[in-house]
């Protein structure tokens, strides 16, 4: 069921795999026992070994990180969740339902011919699928809640779309932000897995790499893993004590540990370029060479190809959602780290040489099509073009470390959020970034952009300032009218029929060269790498299939490891707040069906 040659993923694991005990005091490998053996400290894990412990099983997390790296990039999310028909959409007035979210979801995914019936390489990604719709719009908020979750009770508007009635995107809100964003889900998976751990039933080994499935007569009966050095105390004095930043690789000591069920909880490719450059689908073009990580250096993809060479199948390897709307952290914590822009509509989008993305590629519509948009045309960057007042109130940033007021729990601050101007990490990308370009005129706009094109190795592309004059001046012509008929135009208008827009999200219409709401912006957006939604293919518990479809015994995987379910729950498109929701859905039923097997 794999999609393409896997040279990329066994070059990947094979420093892993061969790689030598480098220090003269190594540790002698010795065997461990256990019954549930769970790689990987992130959201998935975590919620699949604390319902296997709770019930009772002996289970041993294993993570190549520090104990610091508790919650895996489920910690440096937003925590967004897509839920349906919940409290919190009914108070402001949305209509959802679980049908309504269903047709969205199959008008995203656009699974292959047969999957509705059982049929084909999507029938267990498309089970998984409404598994997970029907879990959003039932008893996935009422369990989170019980367990002390809570949101921010303005529901957002993630990837509106914009296409006909069965095409991409969300009919209405359905992005929960989480109070206390990624952190606040992560906690009280780790308050429960610590209290576990002071019971006995389950045991955390940071600093272990795994780098064997062992099997034993066609069944995976555990791991080899490589102990790493512990430099800890070095990273401690670092920004978030050096949680994201990449560790030592050194290796102390070897250890095996066997398991009636190994579970690959260890997420996807994103801090792999290379491996994700190959696999991307080249009917859309290529990944550029310059790209920024969405993810810590940790997320290789190095367990994904340790577990094919045991016997497990990937699929849907092609399939990915990165974003297209990267600006490098002005104070990054891992290799070429980037930071995404969570933006309104207004702002014109512009390709690398000054064209407009076609409809319905607005900003904040369709991530994933303006993506190969600009894949295809081979160049590493594109424009939003903006003013000062568009930017304090559309723009805001993805992640736990860029939303302080949220992350923190801070009501003061967080309603800042409604007064003018830009919340304050907005505010120092803006002061700090030099993907930032600020200008009086459109002639020193194109001027500035230009020049940043010519300083940045192996990017290509011009902007002409008199085509740039012309898609503003057209533009504001349309806004001017009240009515228009560019759909971005027209869109941006209808999106603040919805209070939350209105009041935080969306700028009121105005030209962009209006002089009140200058200077004039222009934001360099280079691809961001993030999410791998083909995976380990598995069945409807999580056990993971060989390539003729039957159950390769004693491995299962969960989280992004198994494309968030079946090896690929989305399909070819995310309707977002499905990731770390996918990452506890799968959980959460593997981690059941843990405690009755075998």
């Amino acid at each position: 069921m794999t999609t393409k040659s896997d040279a990329k993923i066994e070059n990947a694991t094979s420093a892993t795999a061969s790689a030598e005990i480098s220090s003269a005091e190594a540790v002698k490998a010795d065997i461990v026992k256990a019954d549930v053996v769970v790689i990987g400290a992130g959201l998935s894990g975590l919620v699949t070994a604390t319902l296997a412990a709770g019930a009772g099983r002996r289970v041993i997390i294993l993570d190549q990180e520090h104990k610091d790296s508790l919650g895996g990039q489920a910690w440096w999310s937003f925590g967004g969740l897509f839920l349906v028909d919940t409290p919190e959409q009914r108070r402001l007035g949305v209509k959802d339902s679980f049908e309504l979210a269903w047709d969205d979801w199959l008008g995203s995914a656009n699974f292959a011919p047969g999957a509705a019936e059982g049929i084909g390489p999507d029938r267990y990604g498309y089970a998984w699928a409404r598994s997970f719709v029907e879990a959003a719009a039932g008893d996935l908020r009422p369990w989170l809640h019980s367990l002390g979750v809570r949101w921010f009770p303005f529901v957002q508007w993630a990837e509106r779309g914009g296409y006909l009635v069965g095409g991409h995107g969300n009919s209405v809100p359905r992005f929960h932000i989480t109070w206390g964003t990624g952190p606040g889900l992560v906690a009280p998976f780790a308050a429960r897995a610590r209290e576990l751990e002071k019971q006995g039933r389950l045991e955390f080994r940071f600093r272990h790499r795994v780098t064997e499935l062992i099997k034993t007569d066609g069944k995976v009966t555990g791991v080899r893993a490589q102990i790493l050095q512990d430099d800890a105390a070095i990273r401690a004095s670092e920004e978030f004590e050096g949680r994201g930043k990449p560790s030592s690789r050194d290796i102390v000591g070897e250890v095996e540990l066997t398991a009636n069920a190994v579970v690959v909880a260890s997420g996807g490719i994103g801090a792999n370029p290379e491996l994700a450059r190959d696999r991307w689908n080249p009917e859309v073009g290529k990944l550029p060479a310059r790209m920024l990580h969405g993810v810590p250096d940790s997320t290789d993809g190095a367990m994904l190809g340790i577990a094919q060479q045991a016997g497990a199948a990937l699929v849907h390897e092609d399939r990915m959602w990165h974003y297209p709307e990267g600006i490098a952290n002005h104070s990054p914590v891992w290799t070429k780290h980037g930071i995404r822009i969570l933006p309104g509509p207004s702002s014109l989008w512009l390709d690398a040489e000054g064209k407009r993305l076609p409809a319905p590629l607005f900003p904040g519509f369709d991530a994933l099509g303006a993506l190969q948009h600009i894949t295809k045309g081979e160049h590493d960057h594109s424009w939003f073009i903006l003013n000062k007042t568009i930017m304090e109130t559309e723009f805001a940033l993805s992640g736990s470390e860029q939303n302080p007021d949220l992350t923190g729990k801070d009501i003061p601050l967080l309603a800042q959020r409604v007064l003018p101007g830009a919340v304050g990490p907005v505010a120092k990308f803006a002061k700090e970034s030099p993907e930032f370009l600020w200008a009086d005129t459109v002639t020193e706009l194109a001027a500035k952009m230009n020049a940043l094109t010519s300083a940045t190795p192996g990017s290509s592309g011009h902007i002409d300032a008199a085509e740039l004059a012309e898609h503003i001046r057209l533009r504001d012509e349309q806004v001017a009218t009240g009515l228009g008929k560019d759909p971005q135009v027209v869109a941006t208008r209808a999106a603040r029929d919805f209070w939350v827009d209105r009041r935080i999200r969306v700028a009121p219409p105005r030209p962009i060269t209006d002089a009140k709401d200058g200077p004039l912006l222009a934001v360099r957006l280079s691809v961001l790498t993030r999410k791998t939604l083909g995976g380990l293919w598995c069945d409807l518990s999580g056990r993971v299939l060989k390539e003729d479809g039957t159950v390769l015994d004693g491995l299962w995987a969960v989280g992004e490891a198994a494309g968030f379910g079946g090896g690929g729950v989305h399909g070819h498109r995310a309707l977002e707040g499905t990731f770390v929701g996918g990452c506890i859905h799968t959980g959460r039923v593997t981690g059941r069906a843990l405690t009755t097997a075998g």
